[in-house]
């Protein structure tokens, strides 16, 4: 027979009115009675699910790495994004930002939310903390299994812009890439891989670089872009493209490039992927990879809301943006 809430009632020694208070994370409860009567559900395996509580308060969960909206404007589209499903729907959304010595437990308690979603990156250690909260929760430019997630498909992004370049006639190509912890930038540097031996061609490991652990994506990736150029110079071999995992570290490697005397696109091609308002107005003009932000906010919401959703696992589609940073290579 299935747990019901009046077992976890008798479980907890509480009224059956203190566990839906406390399962649905309502106010007036000590944090003591709110984790006796959690645990109590735990234990008898009660899926607080069959409360069906109505989402009033949504917080949207980012790392502190990623909150700096004006270098890395990613996020700030997918938070517009949420705010506008919730906002049609009359739920109030909140922002926290939390680092992995931070106390995120506290922080939500403070917001008292019916669900959460979780975008970017987050230590193994917090999406445990979070899940454990039973809570509605969605995952967004993440993912793990079991949970409902959000993502661009960034290994077949990544397969557009190789492709893109292999057609130009690029074939020395590079990638900088950022810390693989991150599933989209795994993804995309899957993609760079895959897409040498789809097309034949051998894979030279030392063009892939990794920004340095700490440092943002435009610092980071003109040492890796440095980097890349110094060792050509010992081997007479130098890329004669890049792709880069997000715009905003192409953009710094296409600063480094042309710093160093490289027409752009004919001595080396840049791509980049993402979109960012700043890539159409470089000079040239950034070729990226496409993906609607805000779609993928809205949609997080959407499964989130979902009581029985046909997928877990929502992957969004993406587009190439060819411009002048990859125009046809000239002899």
């Amino acid at each position: 027979m299935a747990t019901t809430i009046r077992d976890v009632a008798r479980a907890a020694s509480v009224s059956i009115g203190t566990v839906s208070r406390a399962l649905k994370n309502q106010p007036g409860l000590s944090d003591a009675t709110r984790l006796r009567v959690v645990e109590a559900a735990r234990q008898l395996g009660y899926d607080p699910a069959q409360l069906r509580p109505r989402i009033r308060r949504l917080t949207f969960l980012l790392h502190r790495q990623h909150n700096n909206f004006a270098a890395s404007p990613f996020f700030s589209h997918v938070l517009h994004g949420v705010e506008d499903a919730c906002r049609e729907r009359g739920i109030v959304p909140s922002v926290l930002t939390a680092g992995p010595t931070e106390d995120v437990i506290q922080q939500m308690r403070l917001h008292a939310p019916d669900a959460v979603a979780i975008a970017g990156f987050v230590e193994p250690e917090t999406l445990t903390t979070l899940v454990a909260m039973q809570r509605p929760l969605v995952l967004i430019d993440l993912w793990a299994p079991g949970l409902r997630s959000v993502n661009l498909d960034n290994a077949a992004g990544a397969t557009l812009a190789m492709q893109h370049l292999f057609q130009q006639g690029y074939k020395r190509i590079a990638f900088i890439g950022g810390s693989l912890a991150h599933f989209s930038i795994a993804q995309r540097a899957l993609g760079y891989r895959r897409a040498f031996f789809e097309a034949g061609l051998l894979f030279d490991p030392s063009l892939e670089v990794t920004i340095d652990a700490g440092l943002d994506p435009d610092t980071g990736a003109a040492l890796a872009m440095q980097r890349l150029l110094d060792a050509s110079v010992a081997t007479g071999k130098r890329p004669d493209a890049v792709f880069a995992y997000n715009d905003a570290a192409a953009l710094a490697a296409l600063r480094v490039c042309l710093a160093r005397g490289l027409r752009v696109p004919q001595d080396i091609a840049v791509i980049g992927f993402d979109d960012i308002p700043a890539a159409a107005h470089a000079t040239p003009p950034l070729s990226t990879i496409a993906v609607d932000k805000e779609a993928l906010g809205r949609r997080g919401v959407e499964l989130l809301l979902e009581e029985s959703p046909a997928e877990l696992e929502v992957h969004l589609p993406v587009h190439l943006i060819a411009r002048a940073s990859t125009s046809v290579k000239t002899p």
